[in-house]
């Protein structure tokens, strides 16, 4: 599970790495890669829930097959797109094939490991994402120098054929179900925990999509880094959501009580909320290694608010929701991105870095007073 994480980010982070090589070739303005990335993120949104529902029902190991055969095939599509609707096109059906992954890993960890790992284990199958992001400059951005942009799509598609062959070698018992005790609530949709989960994901992780899309674009637009010095360099942001994932899994299960403990959790979010805050003063600096440094803290930080939301969706609710409530909180960062993103792409247009800046470091303090108004009070 963490490997296909890694895959999928591989495939939705080429497009943001080559985005100014891309831009400039097609013609596209930020605003129009604002809402190809909108058109990933809506159809990203709906499949979480319904691929949560999915392998919740007939299990991980047809649920992923099925799941990375379409995205597969949508990341070659790619190869083909010229404008902003072929490009839209292909990233929304990319977006609804990735919304299994999270589910597809945070389904596995219940099924496989006791409470008191799971925090650990989520951050090991998350992190094949952050892994993905850290990686792909690395690997990418030689493939795009030797064999161009759409090379690197026809790259991104061979990748994921080979995963599929590896995961039906699997033994049938690696991903056999196994049943946990189980005393947790149902799922309902209106819970206020329910919600509390998504406002803390979504708005708590909303400067992760802002690194993941504009990373590349603000290091060539105001700091005039060339395609492959951004492929050198860009990996580093996504280190600090590596590492932060691992981090804030082993503090939360050891401080919060694997996410059952909410005082404890509380605490750790209004901490996190104070850290976001200094990604405001990104454009003050005109060094590319400050830039780095903050983007690779923000990223660290954001990785507490995902692991420690899950932690607590799943202590609160019973075992066989795990899917949907992976797919709830992916989902609802999706349409948090896939809503902000013109916008943001439109203050790009116009050189108004600080603002948007400013407004990506204000979101987790309105996710975490949010969260704090709707979670139900407990130890």
């Amino acid at each position: 599970m963490l490997l296909v994480s890694v895959i999928s980010y591989i495939d939705r982070n080429t497009l943001a790495l080559l985005a100014p090589t891309i831009l400039r070739e097609t013609h596209l303005s930020n605003e129009q890669y604002g809402w190809i990335i909108t058109a990933f993120s809506i159809t990203y949104m709906l499949g979480n829930p319904v691929w949560g529902r999915i392998l919740d029902r007939i299990g991980v190991r047809a649920g992923m097959a099925a799941s990375v055969s379409l995205w597969t095939l949508a990341s070659v599509s790619h190869v083909f797109a010229s404008g902003v609707r072929s490009f839209g096109m292909a990233r929304a059906a990319l977006g609804f094939g990735e919304g299994a992954t999270f589910p597809g890993g945070l389904r596995t960890v219940v099924q496989t490991l006791p409470p008191e790992l799971r925090s650990r284990g989520t951050a090991l199958a998350y992190s094949g994402g952050s892994l993905g992001a850290l990686i792909t400059p690395v690997i990418i951005t030689p493939v795009a120098a030797w064999w161009g942009w759409r090379g690197a799509f026809w790259f991104t598609g061979t990748v994921g054929a080979l995963w599929l062959i590896g995961w039906w070698l699997l033994p049938q018992t690696t991903v056999s179900p196994f049943k946990p005790a189980d005393s947790g609530l149902r799922l309902k949709w209106l819970d206020r925990d329910v919600w509390a989960f998504i406002v803390i994901y979504s708005l708590g992780a909303f400067p992760l999509g802002f690194v993941l899309y504009q990373a590349a674009i603000y290091l060539s637009a105001v700091l005039h880094q060339s395609q492959v010095q951004i492929g050198k360099v860009l990996w580093i942001p996504p280190l600090g959501w590596e590492t932060g994932y691992f981090f804030w899994g082993w503090v939360i299960d050891r401080f919060a009580g694997a996410g059952a403990n909410t005082l404890a959790l509380r605490k750790q979010f209004w901490l996190l909320t104070v850290l976001s805050l200094p990604f405001a003063a990104v454009p003050f600096f005109s060094s590319l290694a400050v830039t780095l440094a903050m983007m690779f803290f923000a990223m660290f930080i954001t990785a507490g608010f995902i692991i420690g939301g899950v932690a607590h969706a799943t202590h609160v609710y019973s075992s066989r929701y795990s899917g949907l409530i992976a797919g709830l909180g992916a989902g609802s960062w999706s349409a948090l991105v896939g809503a902000l993103m013109p916008g943001i792409g439109r203050l790009f247009d116009q050189h108004l870095y600080q603002t948007a800046f400013t407004f990506t470091a204000l979101t987790p303090a309105l996710g975490m007073l949010l969260w704090n108004s709707l979670i139900r009070k407990r130890k």
